[in-house]
């Protein structure tokens, strides 16, 4: 992947970088999170917990600063995160916050996000 596919990318709307994390993750079969013994984290305004993830490793890279600075982008199974990042995820109320940027992120129930993978997986 090269600086300005990243660039482009992150400069777009939540909604479209949600719609590209979709069809990535399942293209390529995984899902991208940042690692440094435990998972990043963040919290929304209502001091919701939220995971963040990514389509594609340079991505989760482009993401490892601040307070993220010393995490690592890691891969995770598309087919273990929906089997059982999802799963406890919802038993733990925690929320996912899809392909955030410095500005935004696309902050999805995990029923829709469940919904979303699935429908694109029927193309497969």
């Amino acid at each position: 992947m090269n600086t300005k596919e990243i660039e482009a990318l992150l400069h777009r709307p939540a909604n479209i970088r949600y719609e590209y994390f979709i069809k990535k993750v399942v293209d390529f079969e995984e899902v991208w999170g940042l690692y440094n013994e435990g998972w990043a984290t963040a919290q929304d305004n209502d001091g919701n917990m939220l995971i963040p993830f990514f389509p594609k490793k340079g991505f989760a890279e482009n993401c490892a600063k601040n307070e993220w600075e010393g995490f690592e982008a890691a891969a995770i199974d598309l087919y273990e995160f929906i089997d059982e990042w999802l799963v406890g995820m919802k038993k733990d109320r925690v929320k996912p916050s899809i392909f955030p940027t410095e500005e935004d992120a696309a902050l999805v129930e995990i029923d829709v996000l469940l919904r979303d993978i699935n429908s694109e997986l029927e193309n497969y």
